[in-house]
C-alpha cells in the first residue's frame, strides 16, 4: 500500500494529538510517588560534644552502626593522631584507650588543661574516608574570691568601696554581693588573660554605712558552670566608727517621796 500522507488540516490534527500525549506523560510523572528516602550511611561515624573542667577527665566516643573492618581513628585539635584502633599514636600518658571494637573507638583524656579545648576528629578509613567532629569545651575553674576594702574602719555616714576578685575562669565567672541574705548590686569588670584564655573578673560595691552596719557580714560569691552554688564564697565584717548616743534611763517610772531615785546614763559607741 502507498504511505499515508497528511493533507491540509490532517497535519494540524496530528500535532495536537502529539501535544496532548506529551502533556499526559508529564501529568503521570508529576503524580507518581516520590522516590524512597535514602537510608542513613551505616559507615558514617557519630560522636558527641563534651564539656569538662580543668583537671578533670573527658571521654570521647566514636561509633559506627556497621563494620566493614575499616579502622577508626581519633585526632586532636592539631590533627595529630591520638589512637588508630587500639594502637597509641601520640606519646601523652594523659590519653588512654577506653574501648576499641569493630564499631567503636573510645578514649579518655585525663588531667585536662585549657590547651585541650577545641575540635577533635574521628575518622574511618573507608573509600571515601568518613569523619565526624566532637567539640571539647574546657571550663576554667575560678579561684576563691578575695575581697579588698575592709582594711580600715569607716566613720558613720561615710562610704566604703569594696572590691571582689576571682581569677582563672572560663567562661567569665559572675560575682554576687550579699549582706546577710540580701543581694546587693555591684559593678562588674571582666579582663581576658591572653596567655591561657582564662578571665580575671572583679566587682566593686560601694556602701554608705550607719552604726547598724557595724560587724555586718558582707559576702562575695562566685557563680560558674564548673561550681556548685556556694562552693566558693568569701565574707568579711564591716567595722563602723560612731559616736555615743547617750540615754538617761530611770530605775523606776513612779518614784516615791523620800526614796532614793536612781538614774542610769547609757551610751553606745565604737570604739567604746
Amino acid at each position: 500500500l502507498p504511505p499515508l500522507r497528511a493533507h491540509g488540516g490532517g497535519g494540524q490534527l496530528i500535532c495536537v494529538l502529539v501535544f496532548l500525549l506529551l502533556f499526559l506523560c508529564l501529568v503521570i510523572i508529576d503524580l507518581s510517588p516520590p522516590p524512597p528516602l535514602t537510608e542513613e550511611d551505616p559507615l558514617q561515624p557519630t560522636t558527641s560534644d563534651e564539656t569538662v573542667s580543668v583537671g578533670g577527665t573527658v571521654t570521647l566516643t566514636c561509633h559506627v552502626p556497621e563494620s566493614d573492618n575499616s579502622s577508626l581513628q581519633w585526632s586532636n585539635t592539631a590533627q595529630q593522631t591520638l589512637y588508630f584502633g587500639e594502637k597509641r599514636a601520640l606519646r601523652d600518658n594523659r590519653i588512654q584507650l577506653n574501648r576499641s571494637t569493630a564499631t567503636e573507638l573510645s578514649i579518655t583524656i585525663g588531667d585536662v588543661q585549657m590547651s585541650d579545648d577545641g575540635e577533635y576528629t574521628c575518622s574511618i578509613f573507608t573509600m571515601p574516608v568518613r569523619t565526624a567532629k566532637a567539640m571539647v569545651t574546657v571550663l576554667g575553674v575560678p579561684g576563691k574570691p578575695h575581697i579588698r576594702g575592709f582594711e580600715n574602719a569607716v566613720p558613720e555616714g561615710g562610704k566604703v568601696t569594696l572590691t571582689c576578685t576571682s581569677t582563672g575562669s572560663k567562661p567569665p565567672a559572675q560575682l554576687h554581693w550579699y549582706r546577710g541574705d540580701q543581694e546587693l548590686e555591684g559593678r562588674p569588670v571582666v579582663k581576658l588573660l591572653a596567655d591561657d584564655s582564662t578571665y580575671n573578673v572583679s566587682s566593686e560595691l560601694t556602701l554608705e554605712v550607719s552604726r547598724d552596719d557595724d560587724n555586718a557580714l558582707i559576702a562575695c560569691a562566685v557563680d560558674h558552670p564548673s561550681l556548685a552554688p556556694g562552693d566558693k564564697r568569701s565574707e568579711h565584717a564591716v567595722r563602723v566608727l560612731y559616736s555615743p548616743n547617750p540615754q538617761i534611763v530611770p530605775e523606776s517610772d513612779l518614784p516615791r517621796e523620800g526614796e532614793k531615785f536612781h538614774l542610769k546614763c547609757l551610751g553606745n559607741a565604737n570604739p567604746e
